[in-house]
């Protein structure tokens, strides 16, 4: 059995992607998303958790978010997270739930906004990387085993390459029409 598998590399590659939609779908452009707290997690119990295993997000308005708590002792521990999340986010805590007013963008925001954006490209970038490296490793270890040989393997390598540039190229271009939504331009 190769270790190499191109799907599997495809799949994870892709996976990247995915994830940075996700990340990216999570950065505001003006309106009220639950998916901009997507990323952000609380520490309770002990751990780490997302907020969305602690807490129910919704929009009730177009420039507002609520979290309603489900354990009214985890509501101080939401409200930092979420303040030292980088969203720009003041949670108004009204004892039982936290609401959070959507400011308007302002040019510097929008600027951070992009950043942000960037930032989130780049570690897709770097889980491609990683994608790519354990495919190159999986084609020498394949080799030594025989599996493939010297002129096999470089082909191969060749392929995955082309995959990975073909990748971080997407990762460019969704990442590139997210700040250019970001940035209103």
């Amino acid at each position: 059995m190769p270790a190499y598998d191109k799907s599997d590399l495809e799949r994870r590659m892709a996976g990247a992607i995915e994830a940075l939609k996700h990340d990216l779908g999570g950065l505001r452009t003006g309106r009220a998303s639950t998916a901009l707290l997507d990323p952000v997690t609380v520490e309770v119990y002990g751990s780490h958790m997302p907020l969305t295993q602690v807490a129910t997000v919704s929009a009730p308005e177009p420039r507002m978010l609520s979290v309603q708590v489900w354990d009214k002792s985890n509501i101080g521990p939401v409200e930092k997270a979420i303040r030292s999340a980088g969203l720009g986010l003041n949670p108004i805590n009204d004892g039982n739930s936290l609401r959070l007013p959507i400011p308007d963008l302002t040019e510097e925001r929008r600027k951070e906004l992009a950043k942000l954006a960037g930032q989130y490209a780049e570690k897709a970038k770097i889980a491609v990387r990683n994608v790519r490296r354990d495919g190159m490793d999986a084609l020498k270890t394949d080799e030594k085993k025989g599996v493939f040989s010297e002129d096999e393997r470089k082909r191969h390598e060749t392929e995955v390459q082309k995959l990975t540039d073909t990748t971080t190229a997407d990762i460019d271009t969704v990442a590139a029409s997210k700040e250019k939504e970001i940035l209103g331009k």
